[in-house]
């Protein structure tokens, strides 16, 4: 925060519009409820979302590493903001259509595939190599802020200020304050010589990523917690079993209360060097705590097990993301950012189906601790056959220290580009004067 304005700049943009989207997020599927009464209906959300998501996060990582980064985020963010507006415009008809509403869904995870890999290869080049892991957790604060606050205030207004019209129009507004941010951040072209977008380029990127096993691991790792044991979509099923619905929103924010309270303490993640462990350990925690909150039959101890496996992946995304932003060249990182969008939008959504599937033949409860137990053999495995992994060593790997040197000949050449224009500068002020 001290030492780079343009993080300062980009930080607040995401505070902003994260608490904004999250209005969004959960009024969205409120409202198709109230329109349709189904099930079915609401579900079906996540499903327009995915393909598009996973098509245009693959593109968007490829133009990240060919153009203007802070150009490309501008104008996903004013599309975003746009798409709010529409969702606006539906919700104030005397009788609002469904169908905008499965439109602007598959369109927001179109751009938002399109901005985040550009969005997060922005922090590698405003922030010091040194300050990654710090970078990575503040983001992360704001972001679990926005996951607790953002549906609690969202649930609030829609249900007594005004329905899903005033969630919409804060999030217009939020949008509108972001880019006034965004707009003020210094340009950060593409490195000399980038690829220029195709599939060609983007099969560079999923080879480079296939070519380090300790990186690959990393994406393996996360898909692998997200699908065996992610059971959100059966929270409402493990709140009736223990007999405690009144406790369901605590059970979708305890996660985040966990991430949250490892973010506010994660100054000695800037000491971790062994990345890759990190990530593991964290994976098994994950796997652990779910284990537990599926066998336990107290409501609170489910939602201590719920904030535990919250700050364990939060634990493991800070080493994924350090280990990322350090060793990945520049000039490939957007197409790996598109590579790891795949990772956690992929994991989620399909352990969704499975989490739903388990339940239906062994129960609520059955189908989290399976899931836990699943989550840990898997990581387990992983771990064995991907010995990389655990021996990634910040201090000794040689694509952390190509990256930093690379930095480093950058910074210098800029800087040496500064000078020299500093001193003609100087001198045309000198033949001015005489």
């Amino acid at each position: 925060m001290r030492t780079s304005r343009d993080f300062r700049l980009l930080w607040g943009s995401g505070c902003v519009s994260s608490f904004g989207s999250f209005l969004t997020y959960v009024a969205v599927p409120l409202q198709i409820k109230q329109l349709t009464g189904s099930y079915l209906a609401v579900g079906s959300i996540g499903a327009v979302e995915l393909l598009p998501l996973i098509v245009f996060g693959l593109w968007g990582g490829a133009l990240a590493d060919a153009l203007d980064r802070r150009k490309l985020v501008l104008c996903a963010e004013a599309g975003l903001g746009l798409l709010s507006g529409v969702l606006l415009l539906n919700a104030l008809l005397p009788h609002p259509r469904l169908w905008p509403l499965y439109l602007v869904a598959g369109l927001v995870a179109a751009l938002d595939g399109l901005q985040r890999p550009a969005l997060d290869t922005l922090v590698p080049r405003i922030v010091p190599h040194e300050q990654m892991t710090a970078a990575f957790s503040l983001i992360s604060l704001y972001r679990s802020t926005s996951t607790i606050a953002g549906p609690a205030l969202a649930g609030f207004i829609v249900a007594y200020g005004g329905g899903p019209a005033t969630a919409y129009a804060l999030d217009v507004v939020t949008f509108a304050v972001s880019l006034l941010l965004l707009v003020r951040l210094r340009a950060v072209p593409p490195p000399t010589g980038a690829a220029k977008p195709s599939v060609a380029a983007i099969m560079t990127g999923v080879r480079y990523a296939w070519s380090r096993p300790e990186l690959l691991g990393t994406y393996l790792v996360d898909i692998a917690a997200m699908l065996f044991a992610f059971p959100n979509a059966i929270f409402p099923f493990l709140a009736d079993d223990l007999h405690a619905d009144w406790a369901l929103g605590l059970m979708y924010g305890a996660t985040a209360v966990g991430a949250l309270l490892v973010s506010a303490t994660s100054g000695w993640a800037g000491a971790v060097h062994r990345h890759g462990r990190m990530v593991l350990l964290a994976a098994l925690g994950w796997g652990a705590a779910m284990t537990l909150a599926g066998l336990a039959g107290n409501i609170w101890l489910v939602l201590l097990c719920l904030a535990a496996a919250g700050g364990a992946d939060m634990i493991s995304g800070m080493g994924r993301s350090t280990m990322w932003n350090q060793s990945i060249p520049d000039e490939l990182r957007g197409r790996l950012a598109g590579v790891e969008l795949l990772s956690y939008s992929v994991g989620p959504n399909l352990g969704q189906v499975r989490a739903g599937g388990t339940a239906a033949v062994v129960g609520a409860r059955g189908s989290v601790w399976l899931g836990g137990v699943a989550c840990l053999l898997s990581v387990g495995g992983l771990a064995a056959v991907l010995p990389k992994l655990l021996a990634y060593d910040a201090r000794t790997d040689p694509h952390v220290a190509a990256a930093r040197a690379a930095r480093e000949a950058s910074a210098a050449r800029e800087g040496g580009s500064a000078g020299g224009a500093g001193a003609a500068q100087a001198a045309t002020v000198g033949v001015q004067a005489d």
